[in-house]
């Protein structure tokens, strides 16, 4: 849950499948959910993107609650997908436009009702751990279990904040699309958490939250939980899915992606900490304010292009490449570990094969994409996974926030 877990070194994966590998955007807006009804099942509430909807709909369902004077849970189960930046990682922190995909590798959250409070999750090696009153953490427990259920606790007590208390509840928590094997992809798994169980403990109890609370609620709780650090784009692909132009203090907005475009996501098989990286950017910063106010203005000129780079396939190459070199740039200066030995490698073999490679997120090691013209994005899968690259499927979600299995 925590973006500085321990990781390890996964066993190599078969490449992506032929569909989904050339990931593409079909134009459509991103389809969040909008405000989550109480009842968990597979209706729908009202609102999608900021958009739509009304807060004040009223949401009908045939789905029998609760017992009375027992709140509104029987079962609740909510899932939210993963992200990938595309462009904008660190610039977005400093207040220019990032532009990132929701993909479908999704975390589920279920909220059930139960004698006592309790929670699972697999990922943090929590088979039951019992909790105390309210969902608090109980008294006692190791230092490290503590700090792993950091985002949980921000996320209980925001939503107490705001929802009358309940009954008792088992909270389940499974990231298991975000890890290959025990390594953690780097596909914004923390985010997605804070995105599901805020949505679920909301819908638990109401009144169900519009997107727009969702996602305040969601991002503070994940922004303390990372200590203070980090943008909130991730938490907005999660909420709102699709393909989103995503700027601190502004609505997110749907993007279509260029025709004829294709990407995939490739892994080296170490991972990093994205608090860690953006730490180390911004002690430099502070030991040189000046280069590092001139990396930042690159790197935010060259995000501000996103919109035009996204009209045609040749545009959007050049700008990734461009990023690229600039984040380079940044790290060089900035000593921070961004840019590994084996990402240039990976570049270099995408330029030998007019692809285009670039870090995405925070970096570090774990995650790399490889832009190319649409028609050439299988060969190139067979290439890097012959390189000793893992190809990781990550096909684009439309969907934000979904209620029920689905």
């Amino acid at each position: 849950m925590e973006c500085c877990d321990h990781v390890r070194h996964p066993r190599r994966t078969r490449a992506a499948r032929r569909r989904p590998a050339g990931v593409f955007h079909d134009r459509r807006r991103p389809a969040g959910e909008g405000a989550l009804p109480p009842c968990g099942c597979r209706c729908r509430g009202i609102g999608s993107h900021p958009r739509a909807g009304r807060a004040g709909d009223a949401h009908e369902c045939p789905r029998p609650r609760g017992p009375p004077g027992r709140g509104a849970v029987n079962t609740v189960t909510v899932t939210a997908p993963g992200k990938l930046y595309l462009v904008g990682e660190y610039a977005v922190l400093d207040g220019a436009p990032a532009l990132l995909a929701a993909i479908e590798r999704r975390v589920s959250v279920s909220v059930t009702d139960s004698e006592s409070w309790s929670i699972t999750s697999p990922q943090l090696g929590i088979d039951r751990l019992d909790l105390g009153e309210g969902g608090a953490l109980p008294e006692g427990i190791e230092d490290a279990l503590r700090r792993r259920l950091r985002l949980f606790d921000r996320v209980r007590s925001a939503v107490a904040e705001r929802s009358a208390a309940g009954p008792a509840v088992h909270i389940d928590i499974d990231s298991s699309p975000f890890f290959v094997d025990s390594h953690k992809l780097g596909l914004g798994s923390s985010a997605a958490v804070a995105v599901a169980l805020t949505a679920a403990l909301a819908a638990a109890y109401g009144p169900p939250l519009t997107p727009e609370a969702l996602f305040a609620t969601a991002s503070r709780a994940h922004t303390e939980a990372q200590g203070g650090r980090g943008s909130g784009g991730d938490v907005a692909a999660g909420v709102y899915g699709g393909l989103l132009r995503y700027t601190r203090g502004e609505p997110p907005a749907p993007r279509g992606w260029p025709n004829g475009l294709g990407f995939f996501a490739v892994t080296t098989g170490s991972g990093s900490s994205t608090v860690d990286l953006v730490s180390r950017v911004a002690d430099f910063a502070v030991r040189d304010p000046r280069a590092h106010r001139r990396d930042l203005d690159r790197l935010g000129s060259l995000a501000a292009r996103v919109d035009d780079a996204l009209a045609d396939a040749d545009s959007f190459l050049e700008l990734a490449a461009e990023y690229f070199a600039g984040v380079e740039t940044l790290d060089r200066h900035a000593g921070a570990g961004i840019v590994s030995e084996r990402h240039r490698e990976l570049r270099e073999l995408a330029t030998a094969s007019g692809a285009v490679f670039k870090t995405s997120g925070a970096g570090g090691g774990d995650l790399g994409l490889v832009f190319a013209k649409l028609d050439s994005t299988d060969q190139l899968q067979s290439v890097f996974t012959e390189a000793g690259a893992t190809v990781i499927p990550a096909p684009f979600s439309p969907d934000g926030v979904r209620t029920g299995d689905a």
